[in-house]
């Protein structure tokens, strides 16, 4: 084992941090399921490079004046089990290992996997103190070159392409998007209609006359954001090249800095109330780290942003600890609604 700085280095762990006995603040999760991808494989195996990638990334952070994890405790929990015969069994499996991390505890950051998370992990979010089961309460942030607000993609309503319009039938007050860039006329029909979408087109917001100004609309719709929000990064919402490897890289996407003032912006909304985030579609580069680096640096900047905003009292625990041994979940939901 390394050591740096005097704390001890851990393979396996986020950032290679030890844990801290039964307390969590922060949880990292991982969701290894690679389903319904349409084109590059291998987001099955994107949570283990981006844990691995993490053990890289300097712990020190500017915005905090100091080393995470400040005084918190990051805990890296076993993956999901990936146990399931059938797409819907997998759904109700995904749900059933984030929801005890709904408690309002502590703040679940979850690593896949294909975009086809989001459903199960919006089931999920169900059960916390915010949502209060009525999913109208919570806002989706979604950075994405793609809508994911198809229908159905190969007769598969559950298709990672689906994913937004999925979490919207499931009952989503808010989703707003951004980094759009490839999306079907059924889904520009979506956006054009559905007044719970809020959509910024990457030619809008990447124009090189007119996008700064376009940007600067995005930060603040975001810092007029209210309630509790879902954060989602597609991690092919940045431009391919940052992330050549992802399942789907689309050029003309948003650089590694919007990312993070997306980020900084969302977690600093006077009236809002980041409860959980995903990092998605990661797939591990075979001839660099830079994919799943990129994927691990954006999970680091939550991180910090998350533990920055409950210093500045605008995250608190809603519930006693429940410590790491969480009892998983027994729900049937995507089955039931499947029959």
């Amino acid at each position: 084992m390394n050591e740096s700085g005097g704390i001890m280095f851990v393979d396996g762990n986020f950032l290679g941090l030890p844990e801290n006995g039964d307390l969590v603040d922060i949880a990292i999760l991982q969701i290894p399921y690679e389903l319904t991808t349409s084109y590059g494989q291998g987001t099955a195996q994107g949570p283990k490079s981006c844990i691995i990638a993490s053990g890289q990334v300097e712990l020190y952070e500017p915005l905090l004046g100091n080393d995470l994890p400040k005084g918190n405790a990051i805990h890296t929990n076993q993956p999901w089990d990936g146990e399931g015969n059938s797409l819907l069994q997998q759904l109700d499996g995904i749900s059933n290992y984030l929801q005890p991390w709904y408690a309002g505890d502590c703040f679940p950051i979850s690593l896949g996997g294909e975009h086809g998370i989001l459903p199960p992990l919006v089931n999920a979010a169900k059960s916390h103190p915010l949502i209060c089961n009525d999913l109208s309460n919570l806002t989706i942030v979604q950075i994405d070159a793609h809508a994911d607000l198809r229908s159905q993609l190969d007769g598969e309503v559950y298709s990672h392409a689906c994913a937004a319009s999925r979490s919207l039938d499931l009952g989503v007050g808010k989703l707003l998007q951004v980094g759009i860039r490839a999306y079907s006329q059924e889904e520009h029909q979506t956006i054009l209609s559905d007044d719970r979408i809020t959509t910024f087109f990457a030619r809008d917001t990447q124009n090189h006359s007119t996008g700064r100004e376009v940007w600067q609309q995005w930060l603040d719709t975001l810092s007029q954001l209210e309630g509790p929000i879902h954060l989602s990064i597609d991690i092919d919402g940045l431009d391919g090249s940052i992330v050549p490897a992802t399942g789907t890289p689309v050029p003309g996407g948003l650089s590694y800095w919007q990312v993070v003032e997306t980020i900084e912006a969302l977690f600093k909304a006077q009236k809002a109330i980041v409860i959980s985030a995903d990092v998605n579609e990661i797939v591990p580069q075979q001839d660099s780290p830079l994919t799943q680096f990129t994927a691990a640096m954006l999970t680091t900047k939550i991180v910090a942003h998350h533990i920055n905003a409950k210093e500045s009292g605008r995250w608190n625990s809603l519930t006693q600890q429940n410590g790491k041994n969480r009892m998983i979940g027994t729900s049937k939901f995507f089955q039931e609604e499947g029959n």
